[in-house]
């Protein structure tokens, strides 16, 4: 156990980076969560359906999630080109379900004329969405090339806005099931499955670089350039940020090292601000329906559980600089965002109603599939 006022050291610059920008991933996976269900409510796009867990699929998430690290664990080397193909195309597809958003209010603030141009996969393309998925292409095919940092950032964090968009809770129960269920995996696979596996299985599987199936094909067909593409990738599963990011290195870490956070971290916290963003917005709703006095009652559990990610991040931080080893951010993220909420809610006697969700939140959250 380091001395306490080795705490200082979370004030440089990759630390205070990472937790800002997991915060603001956090913060924006809800907000785009919440709209994008207002669009599936509007649009009533089957195209884009939504899926809503239920309690089998929160009790499956951790033991497919187990049966995933294993099979990396041991198999990683066989499949990492399919799976850096793979993570390429999603990493793609996330990275335009993201930047829409954008094009769309500035094309809207302008008044650009975007005409239709092409159909690809049933679904039809303007001349502006089909320069922004050029784009999107064109900054993942520079990933791959480069392997950068920044860039796996940016996949990375399109990746868990999209995953908290897509797959969503009902209720705070099925919520808090997810929760303590992966709660339990990360403090397995973090602190005890050396003792069962020989290594630690989070942490190998986390720092491993998947081969860059580009450098493969370029050096087959012995084309030019070889030496500018990379031949190992990180993959974008985590968010990552150098300990030197400005020339400097701290006491103590080689200058290589990097600061890093799992996507799950961020995306599994994400869902539970989704839901009680959801929440909020629809108390909101109501009190101005009934124009209500003190609409202010049902607004605050968003903020809550952001300031609780915030206090759990920087505990994970502090215990990971205090001991010197790998830390499961979920053993603080989860009690400082789940409990909280739980007991605001209990105080202001609205536990049972986010405990079993109701029509109108559950109606935010998913499609009717049904034709």
């Amino acid at each position: 156990m380091e001395p306490l006022w080795k705490l200082v050291y979370l004030l440089e610059p990759s630390s205070v980076t990472l937790f800002v920008t997991a915060v603001a991933v956090s913060y924006a996976s809800a907000s785009r969560a919440l709209n994008y269900g207002k669009e599936m409510e509007r649009n009533r796009d089957m195209s884009e359906a939504s899926i809503t867990l239920d309690r089998s699929q929160a009790l499956m998430i951790p033991i497919m999630s187990s049966c995933s690290l294993l099979l990396m664990f041991y198999l990683f080397s066989s499949v990492s080109q399919i799976l850096t193909a793979f993570t390429a195309v999603a990493s793609a597809s996330a990275l335009y379900f993201c930047l829409s958003p954008y094009v769309a209010h500035i094309k809207s603030q302008f008044s650009l004329s975007d005409p239709y141009m092409s159909r690809c996969c049933s679904k039809s393309f303007t001349r502006i969405q089909s320069l922004l998925l050029v784009l999107c292409i064109g900054l993942v095919a520079t990933w791959l090339v480069t392997g950068h940092w920044i860039l796996n950032n940016l996949l990375g964090i399109s990746l868990c806005i999209a995953f908290v968009s897509h797959v969503r809770l009902p209720n705070i129960k099925i919520c808090a099931t997810l929760l303590v269920c992966l709660f339990v995996y990360d403090i397995f696979w973090v602190f005890y499955s050396e003792m069962f596996f020989g290594a630690n299985v989070m942490v190998s599987v986390a720092t491993q670089q998947a081969s860059n199936p580009v450098h493969t094909v370029a050096n087959s067909l012995s084309l030019p350039g070889l030496q500018l593409i990379t031949k190992k990738l990180e993959l974008p599963v985590k968010i990552v940020f150098p300990r030197n990011m400005f020339g400097r290195s701290v006491p103590g870490n080689n200058v290589s090292d990097y600061m890093m956070l799992g996507l799950g971290d961020m995306a599994i916290p994400s869902m539970l601000l989704a839901l009680v963003l959801c929440f909020d917005h629809r108390k909101c709703q109501d009190s101005a329906t009934a124009l209500d006095m003190q609409p202010s009652k049902g607004i605050k559990y968003f903020g809550l559980a952001v300031c609780g990610y915030a206090v759990g991040l920087v505990t994970a931080l502090a215990a990971g600089l205090l001991t010197h080893s790998p830390q499961p951010a979920l053993l603080y993220l989860v009690p400082c965002t789940l409990g909280p909420v739980m007991v605001r809610s209990w105080i202001n006697k609205e536990l049972a109603e986010l405990w079993e969700g109701s029509a109108a939140n559950i109606n935010e959250k998913t499609h009717v599939t049904d034709a």
